[in-house]
């Protein structure tokens, strides 16, 4: 897939101020820290699009960007580590999965693992729940430059081994790069083939009196 547009629409956190749910939708999260914006960077061929933090947690909207003016990524909120009150967490979470589990056109959750850690029970708790809900998903590893490719392969092989405890199959998974762009050619690969299978939800109508 070729970027040739990229922008960003807006930020929201409300359901209801969201863009209308016409055109395929792929929702980025995982720890805070992943490297979550520096992917959508690189995927976007847009520097700066995504407002990299040296802050974790500093994402607390949901953001749009329109990608050659027919599919969306999502930036979701990072999970754990951010500085804010137990209150305020709960209801990001809420309004996280609240998103996640009623959005009709979002195609899939891409779940960001940190390749250079071994298996996070966040992460896993976090996958447990999106195949709760059917929701579904595909893992990115980001930061393979970080390491060794051995010392990647090791990693992603756990963290399968994990998810194999309450998954009968493995999502599919890319490792990536936001430095060298690896991985990015596979991830627009498999959006751009999602994208062919997509339809659009029925939109409620609205009776004039």
């Amino acid at each position: 897939m070729l970027i040739k547009t990229a922008e960003f629409i807006c930020s929201n956190t409300q359901i209801s101020k969201l863009p209308p749910p016409v055109m395929p939708e792929y929702a980025f999260i995982g720890r805070s820290n992943v490297g979550k914006s520096s992917l959508i960077n690189m995927l976007s061929a847009k520097k700066g699009m995504a407002k990299t933090s040296q802050t974790p947690g500093k994402t607390q909207l949901i953001n749009h960007f329109l990608i050659n003016d027919n599919w969306y990524i999502v930036d979701l909120p990072g999970y754990g580590y951010a500085r804010v009150s137990k209150n305020k967490k709960e209801d990001w979470n809420k309004f996280i999965r609240t998103y996640l589990d009623k959005r009709e056109s979002l195609q899939c959750v891409m779940v960001l693992i940190d390749s250079r850690l071994e298996p996070q029970k966040i992460d896993i708790e976090f996958c447990n729940w999106l195949g709760e809900k059917g929701l579904p998903f595909v893992l990115i590893f980001t930061k393979a430059d970080k390491q060794s490719a051995v010392k990647t392969d090791q990693n992603v092989a756990k963290f399968k081994k994990a998810l194999k405890a309450t998954f009968e199959e493995v999502p599919p998974y890319f490792v990536t790069s936001s430095e060298t762009h690896d991985g990015r050619d596979k991830v627009l690969a498999f959006i751009a083939d999602t994208n062919r299978h997509f339809v659009v939800p029925p939109q409620p109508t609205f009776n004039a009196e």
